[in-house]
């Protein structure tokens, strides 16, 4: 951390209480720091590899966690309501893939470990399912941290 970085760092941490403001969703820095499109790989095995390559997920900062979906066209809005429940929202852009289902990104800001990783994964997968359609895997965005 520069000088001059490591002064704001310390000033925000006094003034905040350590406390730093929630993760935006919408910032322009955001990389994708992990992610897993295999159904069988764990969200541990996924985590460990985040953290071990560039860009590097951190265990202790927010992440933007993404479910994607393909679901079909009239069930989209249906679970965009039922995942807005657990505090998901659409992430856009929704896309349609090869099979004439809307694919759409659910996302929410939460601080990622493998357990709720799991839940989320797993919960997902079962709103997919209800609603005909699947889970096609899962991403976490972070700020770059090669940009500071």
């Amino acid at each position: 951390m520069s000088g001059v970085t490591g002064i704001w760092e310390r000033l925000r941490q006094a003034l905040t209480g350590g406390r730093r403001p929630p993760l935006d969703p919408g910032r322009t820095d955001l990389v994708v720091v992990v992610s897993s499109f295999d159904d069988a790989e764990s969200c541990s095995g996924a985590l460990e590899r985040g953290a071990a390559t560039a860009p590097h997920w951190i265990d202790t900062d927010e992440a933007v966690l993404r479910h994607h979906l393909e679901l079909p066209g009239d069930a989209v809005d249906r679970a965009a309501e039922l995942a807005g429940q657990d505090g998901y929202m659409k992430a856009a852009p929704v896309q349609v893939p090869a099979d004439g289902r809307i694919g759409l990104v659910l996302q929410r800001v939460q601080i990622l470990d493998a357990v709720h990783c799991a839940q989320e994964k797993s919960r997902m997968a079962g709103l997919a399912q209800r609603l005909g359609g699947t889970s096609t895997g899962w991403d976490a965005l972070q700020p770059d941290s090669a940009a500071d």
